[in-house]
């Protein structure tokens, strides 16, 4: 029987676990006795993390590594195109200040897409089809990100938490419709997934230590793109098959060696 101590700073991605301790995340430093007592933390807020981990030398989940290498997508890419390069998507990440317009679309032509670095559900994710929307988007934007444009109307999310893929799907956008996000009211469809979509992201994961991400991934003449991932990402498309997310998190820390019990006399989270 496992015993731990268990802390929370999101109480809604934890609901199926029981005998969980919830702190607010901004009451952090008045509880420092109370997580120094912990086991494990789980789903600090971002901010949070470097404190916990490098200063109180806490175990957290989902990992460091998930965090900092999902923090924004310029951070996401320049992993993923050291390691995996053969499936990202050709992107270029640029300073507006240093910025060759014509040289963009020389390179890219249009439609491409550019991308705000801190965004999810869709938004900050633009289709540029002219200069005049190409500027627009350099005037908002001090870090650019310009992505080619794939030729898909749907993409993949696969769910990857604790040791591996817990559930995927497609999300298909509306006819005409740029955007595949279910936010952005594209419609699920779970048949039909392909294994090496799936076998990519649990290298990917296993490769950077991820263990709680939702993966979106673009599939073009059988080969497999890798748009980004979310370390916060939504359940929907997961609990309409019945998938538990609690129940695999729980799994994880509480069999991973990684997060040792430090005394069994503590009420046991089940």
């Amino acid at each position: 029987m496992t015993w731990m101590k268990l802390i929370t700073f999101n109480p809604f991605r934890t609901l199926g676990i029981s005998n969980v301790t919830y702190i607010k995340p901004e009451n952090m430093f008045n509880e420092i006795e109370k997580l120094k007592k912990a086991d494990v933390l789980l789903f600090p807020e971002y901010w949070q993390v470097n404190t916990l981990v490098y200063g109180l030398k806490k175990k957290i989940f989902p990992s460091i590594n998930t965090y900092h290498l999902g923090h924004n997508k310029i951070e996401t890419t320049r992993v993923l195109q050291t390691t995996f390069p053969e499936n990202i998507p050709y992107t270029r990440i640029l300073n507006k200040d240093h910025i060759d317009i014509d040289e963009i679309e020389l390179e890219f032509g249009y439609p491409l897409v550019a991308k705000e670095i801190k965004s999810s559900m869709g938004r900050g994710v633009f289709l540029v089809e002219d200069r005049s929307q190409l500027k627009s988007y350099i005037d908002n934007n001090e870090s650019l990100y310009i992505q080619e444009k794939l030729p898909i109307d749907r993409d993949l999310r696969i769910v990857y938490v604790g040791y591996g893929v817990i559930g995927s799907y497609w999300r298909i956008a509306n006819q005409g419709a740029f955007h595949n996000n279910i936010a952005k009211r594209a419609s699920y469809d779970y048949n039909n997934i392909p294994t090496g979509a799936i076998e990519l992201v649990e290298s990917v994961a296993r490769q950077l230590g991820i263990n709680h991400a939702g993966f979106d991934i673009a599939v073009v003449d059988n080969r497999y793109y890798i748009l980004e991932y979310n370390v916060m990402f939504g359940n929907e498309g997961l609990r309409n098959i019945g998938v538990d997310v609690e129940k695999y998190i729980y799994e994880y820390i509480t069999t991973n060696p990684e997060f040792p019990p430090s005394d069994p006399t503590w009420p046991r989270a089940s």
